[in-house]
């Protein structure tokens, strides 16, 4: 019979968790460039929702550096304090269960 087991600490290494975190906010801070890009051409725009989504998965400093590189959605007071209080709370709730 074969066993099936998932080892996730096999699957969630430290390299593999640091791999994530680059790669969630490089796409932060490319989808950021290419909202930016279509709200100047006028054309379909990525959903809001979706921005806050990417940081809320980790990209947080991508998406707040495409933010302020970009100058994109600077004027909106939900994304200048929404995208940094969902990056701060998530370091905190990492720093947490670090030293837990």
């Amino acid at each position: 019979m074969i066993q099936n087991k998932i080892n996730f600490q096999e699957i969630f290494t430290l390299q593999n968790i640091i791999i994530y975190f680059i790669v969630i906010n490089l796409f932060g801070f490319f989808i950021m460039w290419l909202d930016k890009r279509k709200a100047k051409r006028g054309a379909w725009r990525i959903p809001e929702k979706t921005l806050f989504i990417i940081t809320a998965l980790g990209g947080g400093i991508g998406t707040i550096a495409g933010m302020y590189t970009f100058r994109h959605k600077t004027q909106k007071i939900q994304f200048v304090i929404g995208f940094p209080f969902i990056t701060i709370l998530e370091i905190v709730t990492i720093i947490y269960f670090i030293l837990k």
